[in-house]
């Protein structure tokens, strides 16, 4: 994990990845970067086509899916600038960073997809069930339905891809990972995404029983549902991103990944108390305890801890460490 070793009492080794038991690392912020380019060009195409849509035909359910297409298309735009903001080196005035403004950006997106997409789609489904119903044209509403379809299939696939590439990594089911992962970006554009599936085949079913039956009741029906599955992962979206913002720990598996790394460091001995927190996607902030090899003066010890911290946050998932000497009688932490 540490391949960099130096030391304040003058020792100085190498420690290769061979060293440490292998631990996958979650995806990097290219991947999550290009799946919502994707996922913005997509629904962008998908908002203006829906609007067209809507305004020919009248149908309640695609009134729902292009607010449902405004609000991903406005999130990903949030979720870019969630990404420059948070990619930000640390300074003076953030030691640990700019990452958690990842999580603020991405909490202001999924506000936007519960106000822009479920609120407009649930009050305009109440509307039209208490207005009269209009002639409209099925086809056209088929056809961009059809459209919308392939398209959100394809940045989902995108999505999936990751989600998936990274759930065998680390043993886990996807839809877990996905819920763990410490990139807002990647669990907003998968849910985005499912939901924006969801939402069409809603919709069309919608339009195809008003069609079979001639009650519109139905398209209003599938404008309220769609607004509900909105409201629902918009929900979602904002706890995990809020449970980010107040330090969530990491998974057991970066937990032991760190563990590894420090015992590995030839200055560490014994490790007794680690404290891990997300302080952005895929970057932690250590507080540990460490005996350290030899027997020097207390001054001689803070300048070899001031070194092993350097030397910690020289490893990418690492944006600050604090080190402290161990008490004697602690229990050692294991991997």
């Amino acid at each position: 994990m540490f391949s960099t070793v130096r030391g304040g009492s003058g020792y100085e080794g190498t420690v290769t990845t061979t060293d440490v038991p292998p631990v996958p690392a979650e995806q990097t912020g290219g991947d999550s970067l290009f799946t919502v380019l994707v996922a913005l060009v997509a629904n962008g195409l998908l908002a203006v086509a829906k609007s067209v849509a809507a305004a020919f035909t009248g149908s309640a359910a695609m009134v729902a899916e292009a607010a449902h297409s405004w609000a991903d298309t406005g999130n990903e735009v949030f979720l870019l600038v969630a990404e420059r903001k948070g990619s930000r080196p640390r300074d003076e005035a953030h030691p640990r960073g700019y990452g958690r403004a990842t999580y603020a950006w991405s909490m202001i997106a999924a506000f936007g997809l519960f106000t822009a997409g479920a609120v407009v789609s649930i009050w305009h489904g109440i509307s039209e069930l208490l207005s009269e119903s209009e002639e409209t044209s099925f086809l056209v509403n088929y056809v961009v339905l059809g459209i919308a379809f392939v398209l959100e299939g394809v940045s989902f696939v995108q999505a999936s891809r990751q989600v998936h590439g990274a759930s065998r990594r680390f043993g886990m089911h996807p839809l877990r990972y996905v819920a763990k992962t410490s990139s807002p970006m990647l669990r907003a554009v998968f849910f985005e995404d499912f939901s924006a599936l969801l939402g069409i085949l809603i919709a069309a079913a919608g339009i195809g029983l008003h069609q079979l039956t001639g009650d519109a009741v139905y398209d209003a029906l599938s404008s309220i549902a769609i607004g509900v599955l909105l409201a629902f992962v918009a929900v979602f979206l904002i706890s995990r991103n809020m449970d980010y913002l107040l330090g969530e720990a990491p998974t057991d598996a970066t937990r032991s990944r760190v563990i590894s790394g420090l015992l590995a460091h030839p200055q560490v001995e014994r490790l007794t108390y680690l404290h891990l927190e997300y302080v952005g996607p895929q970057r932690v902030f250590v507080v540990a305890a460490v005996d350290l090899v030899g027997d020097d003066t207390e001054s001689s010890l803070a300048v070899r801890l001031r070194d092993v911290e350097a030397d910690i946050e020289r490893e990418p998932l690492i944006e600050d460490a604090v080190l402290t000497l161990a008490q004697p009688g602690d229990p050692s932490l294991v991997p």
